[in-house]
């Protein structure tokens, strides 16, 4: 953050004031922040929108709820982008600071919360669909389509946009010259409870019980290879497959769903822990207005929590074959596989299913109808 002095106070007020409450820390990174940005928003704008335009492409194309929900991150990011960087730490460095009324730039720290809040709460639900669609995968079936999904979507932005109201009174650490006080603490503790503490909490619990799952799936299929003439039920539910390359790519596609899952939460946990510790650091033990070494700690931690903004498209790309199709589909001004559309205008979705539930071939009809569902996992995938 570069030091801009306040000029709304008057000179005559600071010379009454203590020399030692007016010395500030100063910024080590000098204008290095400003570039910074400058080129995070440079890049990640773009790709984001890239992003937001081949997923709405592969939404309307497969009616899978795992896209609403990926787009929904997605807008989130872009909203992150324009409020908290684009406003919130280019603009307000240069021109707010200056000659802006306290109300709005206390209206301002409103929308950079909610946006931060529904950037990282858009991908609860879509950890929770993961969840279902492993584990309860019939379950999943019957709950998960996309008007449901943009249903969710919507209360999550409603509950994010309300979670931002409180964050008006909200101190701005760079330029707090008094300690921090009762509802400091108060606003600090639910800031990193719910940009944090609390969804990491689901992240993990849901993430572990999807990965022990996948382990045990993994090891019944392996014991059942071992053992071709056994004829168990279970065994069946679990490992039915029509023909062993079918077996072994459903297992290929779901692994690199769960791994984008991973990456996604985890690139999260990683990036924006240091920016958790510093706050509760500047909380209780020295502010980043006097300690220059806090401020160091907390514009790094900043640059480091905003960099989550922009590596969901390289992570998409990197996991996901559909979506690098889609891409490129957008970059070269071209429509979607033609096969792809032909396949879908034979589809009969109800209204209120999920399209895992589509049968796979005319040739499984008979079977259908005379006999119910073999369990299998969802093939929701990227």
């Amino acid at each position: 953050m570069i030091h801009r002095p306040n000029v709304s106070v008057p000179s005559h007020a600071r010379e009454g004031q203590n020399q030692e409450e007016w010395q500030r820390s100063e910024c080590v990174l000098g204008y290095i922040p400003v570039i910074y940005y400058s080129a995070l928003l440079c890049v990640g704008v773009p790709v984001n929108i890239l992003t937001l335009v081949a997923l709405s492409r592969l939404a309307s194309r497969t009616k899978k709820a795992l896209y609403v929900y990926l787009l929904a991150l997605t807008s989130a990011d872009i909203l992150s982008q324009l409020f908290i960087i684009f406003v919130g730490f280019l603009l307000e460095t240069t021109v707010f600071h200056r000659d802006m009324p306290a109300v709005v730039l206390h209206l301002v720290s409103v929308l950079e919360f909610a946006s931060n809040h529904a950037s990282i709460w858009a991908t609860v639900p879509l950890t929770v669909d993961r969840y279902v669609a492993l584990c309860h995968p019939l379950l999943h079936r019957q709950i998960s389509y996309p008007a449901r999904a943009r249903r969710i979507i919507g209360v999550v932005l409603t509950l994010a946009l309300a979670s931002g109201v409180p964050f008006f009174w909200w101190s701005d650490m760079w330029r707090a010259s008094h300690p921090p006080t009762a509802l400091d603490g108060a606003l600090i503790w639910t800031h990193v409870t719910i940009i944090y503490f609390l969804p990491c909490s689901i992240f993990l619990v849901l993430n572990s019980l999807i990965i022990h799952r996948l382990r045990r799936r993994h090891r019944l299929c392996q014991e059942e290879s071992g053992h071709p003439a056994s004829s168990s039920a279970s065994s069946s539910v679990t490992c039915a497959a029509p023909h062993p390359h079918h077996h072994q790519q459903h297992r290929s596609r779901l692994g690199k769903t769960t791994a984008m899952l991973l990456a996604v939460t985890s690139v999260f946990s990683v990036l924006w822990a240091p920016r958790t510790t510093v706050v509760i650091y500047h909380l209780y033990v020295a502010s980043v207005y006097h300690d220059w070494r806090v401020h160091l700690a907390y514009d790094l931690a900043n640059m480091l929590a905003m960099l989550n903004t922009a590596v969901n498209f390289f992570l998409y790309c990197f996991v996901s074959k559909p979506f690098r199709a889609a891409v490129r589909d957008v970059l070269l001004l071209r429509d979607g596989p033609v096969a792809a559309r032909n396949a879908l205008r034979h589809q009969q979705v109800p209204v209120h299913a999920s399209t895992s539930s589509i049968s796979s071939g005319n040739n499984k009809r008979s079977q259908r109808n005379s006999a119910p569902c073999t369990p299998r996992a969802d093939m929701h995938v990227m």
